[in-house]
């Protein structure tokens, strides 16, 4: 093939933004630059509504007028996109914080409080932050005067969405770890969620330690086990 001819049918390359159309692309991240708040954290969950496994959160710092071409609310992107930002994300953040809050934690908590748990602990390993915005509604446990509540904040704001797909990321390797430690739930295509493939087999395995015994499909499981003189309900401290 002649340069000629590679040069036509070379894939072409994007081109950053210009300075005003990016202006209007960071809109939320910019109205805190200009206040001065220039360590802008985007924050986002994933895995409120599973029956199994934790609920993750992540907070992502990007350096001023950064732009990273894909990057979007993660439940938009196939699993190979998300992979291949993650990794992007991590390379060109100024600090970025992953935490969790394990299915027990949601049983003692709820799920509202584990998921602030969950932000709380991803925030913490930022190394600081001058404001934050979180997708969805107002977290009083964040510090309702540190933070902006922005609903569908993860398809509109470029640092929540790139929160939001660390945190999917985090948690599907996470679960297909714990398929490979308890199989048959299908929790490797699932992710934990609902669907008939794992419902059968909660029917038939009964729960792991990674269920949620507050979410109604597995509260006949933990009826069963209070019956059960023989089955220990391990509730953690505090």
């Amino acid at each position: 093939m002649s340069p000629r001819t590679a040069s036509k049918t070379a894939t072409p390359r994007k081109r950053k933004p210009s300075p005003q159309r990016l202006r209007k692309l960071l809109a939320r991240e910019w109205m805190c630059w200009e206040q001065g708040m220039m360590r802008v954290a985007g924050v986002d969950e994933v895995g409120r509504g599973p029956l199994a496994g934790p609920v993750v959160a992540a907070a992502v710092i990007l350096p001023t007028d950064c732009w990273i071409d894909g990057v979007a609310d993660s439940k938009k992107l196939n699993a190979e996109r998300r992979t291949r930002l993650d990794v992007l994300i991590r390379e060109r953040c100024l600090a970025f914080g992953v935490g969790a809050a394990s299915a027990a934690e949601i049983d003692r908590l709820n799920i509202r409080r584990a998921t602030a748990l969950a932000m709380q602990r991803a925030i913490a390993r930022l190394g600081g932050a001058d404001h934050l915005l979180v997708d969805g509604l107002a977290v009083p446990e964040l510090g309702l005067e540190r933070h902006s509540a922005i609903v569908g904040g993860d398809g509109s704001v470029h640092c929540i969405s790139a929160a939001s797909i660390l945190a999917k990321v985090t948690r599907d390797r996470l679960m297909t770890r714990l398929a490979a430690r308890y199989p048959g739930y299908g929790w490797e295509r699932n992710m934990g969620y609902g669907t008939p493939e794992h419902l059968d087999a909660l029917g038939r395995h009964g729960a792991t330690p990674h269920h949620r015994r507050s979410f109604q499909p597995c509260q006949l499981d933990l009826a069963d086990d209070l019956l059960d003189a023989s089955t220990e309900i391990l509730i953690p401290s505090s």
